[in-house]
């Protein structure tokens, strides 16, 4: 009964783990959009429409 029981939580673990890698390249790809969105984003506000250079 107990080896079963571990080797159900083996797999339990195995597919967890299995699950988490595309997770967290996901998480890492969000966080570097939205990085450079914002670096963009603040690009922007510090640029100056042509029509008002001199």
């Amino acid at each position: 009964m107990q080896d079963k029981f571990q080797t159900m939580s083996d797999q339990i673990m195995g597919r967890i783990k299995d699950m988490s890698s595309p997770t967290d390249h996901l998480e890492k790809n969000i966080v570097d959009r939205t990085t450079q969105a914002g670096v963009e984003e603040l690009e922007d506000k510090n640029r100056t429409p042509t029509t008002l250079k001199s």
